[in-house]
């Protein structure tokens, strides 16, 4: 599959870029594994912070609440009972629970591959030949409406510099990854993805498989 190329100042390139079928077009059956990927990511980037307390660590309720025989009311030890009130909370969050789960490598390949296809099929991806410029976020907007990069903007760059660092920083909807992080969650929640040659290269070894 051929895409147009763009330069560095936006402008289309006189020669297209090639996206290799054994990544960008793969066979798609369903999208349970793809809705693993993307439920994996989630969860192991889930932060542990929900705690509660139990009926032992509520201060309080050392006494008994009343004497053992003689009221006519039920019996109770302490008044931080789970069921009262106030009181501890049975089988809740302690903060040691643990959320991760794990995807073998060959799964997570296919499904970014999968991902990928997706992306290459509704148009999402536009293939720009280097970002290289200046740490200005107004010239690196201007560079996305020249290709057309608008929404939430999937940036895939071979490296990574400090320059793009900066001119990004105040672009909310734009996040600068590596070919090595690129990953389902982000890919399917692009509305367009932004590779750079070198990327492609990159992204394309690292993924090239059978269909």
């Amino acid at each position: 599959m051929a895409i147009p190329t763009f330069t560095n100042s936006g402008v289309k390139a006189t020669t297209e870029a090639k996206l290799e079928d054994t990544v960008f077009a793969v066979n798609i059956k369903n999208h349970e594994l793809l809705k693993q990927a993307y439920d994996t990511y989630l969860a192991n980037g889930r932060d542990n912070l929900a705690v509660v307390k139990t009926r032992g660590l509520v201060r309080g309720g050392g006494k008994k609440p009343w004497k053992q025989k003689g009221t006519g009311r039920a019996r109770f030890g302490s008044s931080r009972n789970p069921i009262w009130r106030g009181g501890g909370i049975v089988f809740g969050p302690t903060g040691l629970e643990n959320y991760s789960k794990q995807m073998n490598v060959k799964a997570k390949q296919l499904a970014a591959r999968q991902a990928l296809t997706l992306a290459a099929q509704s148009d999402k991806i536009i293939v720009i030949e280097d970002l290289a410029i200046q740490a200005k976020t107004a010239v690196l907007a201007a560079t996305f409406t020249k290709i057309g990069a608008a929404g939430r903007v999937l940036v895939v760059l071979a490296d990574r510099s400090a320059e793009l660092d900066l001119a990004s920083a105040n672009l909310r909807n734009v996040k600068l990854i590596q070919p090595a992080f690129v990953n389902v969650y982000d890919v399917l929640n692009a509305d367009k993805i932004v590779i750079t040659s070198a990327a492609l290269e990159t992204l394309t070894s690292r993924l090239g498989g059978t269909k």
